[in-house]
């Protein structure tokens, strides 16, 4: 049993704790004892518990960032380096798997880094279908040397390493992910990586971390506020999150979504659209496009097939199979089809339910499991038709998959009349009404 007398990092805590200001200086010394195993479990669920309630300002953030970065090993792949980040939320976010062989066709550096997700499916749960990606810094500089890009999992680098010990011991554990400390995540990783130029993706939405305009507005400038002090330039781009981007949902089916999508068969026009959207902003800010035509060019690298040449060098360069094929990618193979009740509209798609649903099923853990949305916001729908399909590598699994499916309403269908009201007085008190015979 680990004993934890009095320490000075405990004591700092317990400032926080308080509501107090912590500078830079007194969050390395926290942290240190942290990765020493110097603290109880309790005193790290303190630490982000009080920024949960309290968040810190935009100062104490950038000295959070700081001594996150300082801590671990950081390093510079040049000017031309930059990254995207999502901030999550949206089930089916797999767009970097487009970006990042979009953006280093070009030219430009992506040492593009991602945590297990808390909320969705991460993109390094995606990745890993393709190739490994808990790679060491030095595998990566390799990578990133080669190809000029990589997609892998920051908890292996070493890199703001406290980032990685939070995630797993408290918000993932109480399913949260306090807002100061999640630009700390994001923006530390950033710099550590050395990237010059950051995307960021807010989604904005039901069921997002951001689901009003105003609440997307107030992050993404708290963002560009954090981020000037941090010495990074970072647009923001508030994206559509009413719905997955995509219909694929689970790292084997996303896999597969976005490689089809690379190979020149578009199953899903969202998914280009955002994703080359991003990208676009990025070849803006770096000079590769000029103002407005960022997009147009992404798609063209995409069309050519340039990016798919890049993608395969990617996987080869991170270890995996640079021959594999969309079709050749395994998924679950117990399903069960989730049908429409009535005929109608697609009406709205609740993201967390969505998300339930692929938990239920075993994703992200089980690679090959989770879900394929046949019909999204505004589809029609005859009844008996089927709205998603569930995949699971467990029958067990599959039946709790069902199970939440049916009693979440994941997918809302409606007609178009959505309700009946009833006259509140007796029908005699209208006096004689003419029955009409047709």
């Amino acid at each position: 049993m680990v004993s934890f007398p009095y320490s000075e990092a405990l004591e700092l805590v317990k400032k926080s704790v308080k509501g107090k200001r912590l500078n830079k200086e007194e969050f390395k010394k926290i942290f240190k004892s942290m990765l020493e195993n110097k603290l109880p479990d309790v005193a790290l669920a303190a630490f982000v518990l009080r920024q949960e309630y309290i968040p810190f300002s935009p100062d104490e953030t950038a000295d959070l960032t700081l001594a996150m970065v300082e801590i671990g090993k950081t390093v510079d792949f040049g000017p031309n380096t930059v990254d995207k980040h999502s901030i999550g939320g949206v089930p089916g976010n797999k767009v970097s798997l487009l970006i990042v062989p979009i953006i280093a066709s070009t030219g430009l550096k992506i040492p593009k880094t991602s945590s297990r997700s808390i909320t969705t499916i991460g993109t390094a749960d995606t990745m890993e279908v393709l190739a490994p990606v808990a790679l060491r810094l030095e595998e990566v500089e390799e990578v990133v040397k080669k190809t000029n890009g990589c997609i892998v999992w920051g908890g292996a680098l070493d890199i703001a390493p406290v980032d990685d010990l939070l995630i797993r011991k408290v918000e993932r554990v109480l399913s949260i992910d306090p807002v100061s400390q999640m630009i700390a995540s994001i923006m530390s990783k950033k710099l550590a990586m050395g990237a010059k130029f950051l995307v960021l993706d807010i989604p904005q939405g039901r069921g997002t971390k951001a689901e009003t305009m105003d609440e997307a507005i107030k992050l993404s400038k708290l963002f560009t506020e954090i981020s000037y002090r941090l010495g990074i330039r970072l647009e923001a781009a508030i994206t559509y999150g009413d719905q997955p981007v995509g219909h694929a949902i689970g790292p084997a089916l996303e896999a597969r979504e976005a490689l089809m999508t690379l190979e020149g068969n578009i199953v899903s026009t969202s998914l280009v659209e955002k994703a080359t959207g991003l990208a676009g902003i990025l070849l803006e800010m770096t000079g590769k496009a000029s103002p407005g035509r960022g997009q147009e060019i992404a798609k063209k690298v995409l069309r050519s097939g340039k990016a798919l040449k890049k993608m395969k060098e990617i996987i080869e360069a991170q270890g995996g199979d640079p021959k594999i094929k969309s079709s050749d990618i395994p998924v679950g193979q117990y399903t069960a089809d989730i049908e429409a009740p009535v005929d109608g509209y697609v009406v709205s798609i609740d993201n967390r339910a969505i998300m339930a649903i692929a938990k239920a099923a075993g994703a992200p853990d089980d690679k090959g499991a989770g879900l394929i949305i046949h019909k999204k916001g505004g589809s029609y729908v005859k009844k008996g038709e089927s709205l998603m399909t569930i995949y699971s590598s467990s029958e067990s699994r599959l039946e709790s998959a069902i199970a939440v499916a049916r009693t979440s309403e994941p997918i809302v269908v409606e007609g178009m009349i959505r309700k009946i009201i009833h006259p509140s007085i007796p029908i005699h008190g209208l006096g004689r009404i003419k029955r009409l015979e047709f």
